[in-house]
């Protein structure tokens, strides 16, 4: 019943700046949103999450201090990427719940299909 999408993706210079959104529906409610993005190449790998236990967020090392995540309501999140940099490259998927376990963002739950983020000159 959940669903998710991104938007907000495409190609942007290095030290540019992109701000991706994600919809969801199929909910009452508030539902946990993360981050995550999969480079060519490379595993999955989550980017931001507020943990549930202390209500912060937390950022992945790759990204702190450039990325921002922001929550407008219980159905609208958004990740504001800045200071790109060509190993930013990847799809970028939105998820919920989302958790912080173990010093890492995670979500066993559902998924969007993602938006391609290509940093390059």
């Amino acid at each position: 019943q959940v669903q998710l999408v991104e938007s907000g993706g495409g190609l942007v210079e290095p030290g540019g700046s992109l701000t991706l959104s994600c919809t969801a529906s199929g909910y009452s409610g508030y539902i946990a949103i993360g981050w995550f993005r999969r480079a060519p190449g490379k595993e999955r790998e989550g980017i931001s999450c507020r943990s549930p236990s202390d209500g912060l967020i937390h950022y992945a090392d790759s990204v702190k201090g450039r990325f921002t995540m922001s929550r407008e309501n219980n159905i609208t999140a958004s990740l504001h990427l800045n200071d790109l940099r060509v190993e930013d490259t990847a799809i970028y998927y939105c998820a919920a719940p989302t958790r912080f376990t173990d010093n890492a963002c995670r979500s066993t739950g559902f998924w969007g299909r993602g938006t391609q983020v290509t940093v390059s000159s």
